[in-house]
């Protein structure tokens, strides 16, 4: 499964709610590092679809979610699990650091 988008309304639903941890990347268009790690989560979704989904929020579009979260740079991934935010790599990061710090958060 891809990554896909959620918004400051969907996100109780969309990530909060869900049964499975949610890898949420905190992204913006003119972000250049924010385009550098975008396929690195597109493999990680596809690799690792059984453990947990990715979904990306626009924080230009949705304000309200990243300042709930205190995201106040841009790549910011954080895992929820249980709805609670449980793990956070700030900054573009290799695919191999990124699995580093979800792996013990995952079944």
């Amino acid at each position: 499964m891809a990554s896909r988008a959620t918004t400051d309304a969907d996100f109780q639903a969309d990530v909060l709610d869900s049964d499975t941890p949610v890898l949420v990347d905190f992204w913006a268009p003119w972000c250049g590092p924010c385009r550098n790690v975008s396929p690195i989560l597109e493999e990680i979704a596809q690799e690792r679809s059984d453990q947990l989904q990715v979904v990306k929020i626009n924080i230009d579009d949705n304000p309200m979610t990243p300042a709930r979260y205190g995201v106040t740079g841009i790549p910011t991934m954080t895992l929820f699990k249980g709805g609670q935010p449980v793990a956070s790599i700030v900054g573009a990061q290799p695919k191999q650091r990124i699995v580093r710090e979800l792996e013990p958060h995952l079944g």
